[in-house]
């Protein structure tokens, strides 16, 4: 049974972020037309989501629901 490493919950979650957080800004600017409010919308977002993300992984990466047991592989 293979987990998710720490590491990869993280660099995962950023690259998540970078996504959601540029269609914030770009939301923001849509529809307020201030890009230091989008940006400053983008920046916040990163943050906070980053951290509830990270959580979230870990959470999830303790539950069992969904997954599969493989049988061990053995080596001849």
């Amino acid at each position: 049974m293979s987990t998710e490493s720490h590491s990869r919950s993280i660099v995962k979650a950023v690259s998540y972020r970078i996504l959601g957080s540029a269609t914030t800004g770009l939301i923001f600017y849509v529809l307020t037309g201030k890009a230091g409010l989008s940006v400053g919308a983008g920046a916040l977002d990163v943050v906070l989501k980053i951290g509830v993300y990270f959580v979230h992984e870990r959470v999830w990466d303790r539950i069992n629901f969904g997954r599969t047991r493989k049988a061990p592989e053995y080596e001849i």
